[in-house]
């Protein structure tokens, strides 16, 4: 398939709501198989259609289990807390301390049409809550607490 170009905060189209998807055409599954490729060649654990300039509602998530494909995810529950550093394909090279839900329960249809209810923990939650938050136009810059950092080094203190 192709590495399709990944969008960075800046681009307008980031910040817009996608749609619902009502079909699961060929042309559907091109964009999945692609945004899987992207996602592995950026070295990346989670990727939204808009980051590749598709306003769909469509994530690809991969926490080292396999990839999960979710179209028109949405999150039914959540539970706890964790907080953790953070990062973005979209800002690339930074990170910041961002909390999330430690539990999840999402449901989505696979690319066949198949509906699935999934939960998810830790890496995995958090990795669900950043992506599906790209489906309505937020990055994690905007629930960041504190200041962004090089990505990899410590955040420094204030």
């Amino acid at each position: 398939m192709a590495i399709r170009t990944i969008r960075t905060e800046g681009d307008e189209i980031l910040r817009k709501n996608c749609r619902e998807i009502k079909e699961i055409t060929p042309r559907i599954k091109e964009l999945i198989e692609d945004m899987l490729d992207t996602m592995y060649e950026a070295d990346g654990v989670g990727l939204a259609a808009p980051q590749v300039g598709v306003l769909k509602r469509i994530v690809v998530i991969d926490v080292g289990e396999g990839p999960v494909v979710m179209i028109n995810p949405k999150i039914i529950e959540s539970s706890g807390e964790q907080t953790g550093d953070e990062g973005c394909l979209s800002v690339p090279g930074m990170a910041g301390k961002v909390t999330r839900p430690q539990y999840v329960k999402a449901t989505y249809c696979d690319e066949e049409g198949d509906e699935y209810e999934i939960e998810a923990e830790d890496l995995f939650a958090r990795a669900i809550c950043h992506e599906l938050d790209h489906l309505d136009g937020k990055l994690y810059v905007d629930i960041v607490e504190g200041s962004l950092h090089r990505a990899g080094e410590p955040e420094e203190e204030e």
